[in-house]
């Protein structure tokens, strides 16, 4: 395999382990967030309890989400210097905004919210769940908007072989980042909605003692991924109109218009194979609409059957295809993310510098070295992380440590 490919493996299977973290983690912050609302509000202790044990949940994904993108960080150093050094100066700023007033601030906050169970005023801890949710989708909008910018350069001046930026406006408010971070939000609560409602159908199938509680995660679960999914397919058919003309030919596959983008790309770059890799955007693409179809035919009919209780606490092949369904969306949301960047190629800043440019000048034995190194490292922390959500999820919400009062503790008074 060329050192290139291998690079771009590297860089694909780290990065797409990690997005699979953070779409779990902006989902659930979310579910988390309107049922602490709910049980703010009505004092009801079952909404109560269903914060504790999806809150646990949630901070066990995004502890490891943290480690993964901590150690995928030192990719950009390690495989794409070239990169750095002609495009860190402007899309670099938007991923300085994300650590420092995202980042920052989210993990601040939800240290205070798991640390502050019992201690603070309900409204002061409420509060601190929806910071750390809109923080969470901050972080997200600035990751977006880097990655917009490599698909759509703009607001950047040429100067000395680097680029400047001149216009920060211009780059918050490009298409290409805009509408891919609505989609890629909705599409977080679709993954969150899925895993809530595949978990309480778990234990719903099981005939668990807690059908009250687990009754209620399910109905939140899908009735929030029926309207998300729709969402999703929307944003996702907006960013069409936001798409480079070799992507849409290769995604069309029609050789009249394949032949017309690279006439197209040889006038203004010169001689070259200037179209991506055709199959990878069209079976990408492909599985990513199909799945979308799987998902809203789950969740419509799932809507309705959810509206009756004795379906509800005795369907068991409802329950079982839930469960099954709680893969879909993290698959959906791989396929959609290799449809993104598969359609970007051969170019790292589209238009500007080809991915081949923006390697790092390593040798082939240490970019064989790195894979090995990441591919372990983030195989573990997949594995760890699915091992503990498992088992904390099968525990069910009486092994929840997330808020559990000591038993020698005083009950404080609630303030009203």
């Amino acid at each position: 395999m060329h050192i290139e490919d291998l690079a771009r493996l590297q860089f694909a299977l780290t990065a797409g382990a990690h997005f699979l973290f953070v779409a779990l983690t902006l989902g659930l912050a979310t579910l988390v967030a309107v049922v602490q609302t709910r049980a703010t509000i009505s004092g009801n202790p079952v909404h109560l309890r269903m914060t504790r044990f999806w809150g646990q949940l949630y901070i066990i994904n995004y502890a490891m989400g943290i480690v993964t993108g901590l150690v995928m960080e030192f990719q950009l150093g390690l495989s794409w210097s070239g990169l750095t050094e002609f495009a860190g100066d402007v899309f670099g700023a938007a991923l300085a905004l994300e650590t420092l007033v995202a980042f920052f601030i989210e993990s601040t906050f939800l240290g205070l919210w798991i640390f502050g169970w019992n201690k603070l005023n309900r409204w002061a801890h409420l509060a601190l769940i929806w910071v750390v949710t809109l923080t969470a989708y901050a972080s997200a909008f600035w990751i977006l908007i880097a990655n917009g910018f490599l698909q759509n350069p703009v607001g950047h001046v040429l100067e000395g072989g680097r680029l400047r930026l001149t216009d920060f406006g211009a780059m918050v408010a490009n298409p290409a980042a805009q509408v891919a971070f609505w989609h890629v939000l909705c599409g977080a609560l679709v993954v969150g909605g899925f895993f809530m409602a595949g978990v309480s159908a778990y234990h719903l199938r099981r005939r668990t003692a807690e059908q009250d509680f687990f009754r209620k995660s399910l109905r939140l679960g899908m009735g929030v991924a029926l309207p998300a999914t729709f969402l999703t397919a929307t944003f996702g058919g907006l960013g069409f109109d936001t798409m480079q003309p070799a992507k849409v030919a290769a995604w069309a596959g029609s050789p009249e218009r394949l032949a017309e983008a690279q006439a197209e790309m040889v006038a203004r770059f010169g001689p070259g194979d200037w179209l991506p890799p055709v199959a990878w955007v069209q079976t990408s693409g492909t599985v990513m609409m199909g799945l979308f179809a799987l998902m809203l035919a789950v969740s419509g009919v799932s809507c309705l059957l959810m509206l009756f209780r004795p379906v509800v606490r005795g369907f068991r092949l409802w329950h079982w295809l839930l469960m099954l369904m709680i893969p879909v969306p993290f698959v959906a949301m791989l396929a959609g993310w290799i449809f993104r960047e598969m359609g970007r190629q051969p170019w790292a800043v589209y238009g500007l510098l080809k991915t081949s440019d923006a390697m790092s000048p390593v040798t082939e034995g240490q970019m064989l070295f790195s894979v090995s190194a990441f591919v372990t490292v983030f195989t573990v922390l997949s594995v760890v992380n699915y091992w503990l959500l498992a088992r904390q999820a099968r525990l069910g919400p009486g092994a929840v440590a997330l808020g559990d009062r000591p038993i020698d503790a005083p009950v404080p008074v609630p303030s009203f």
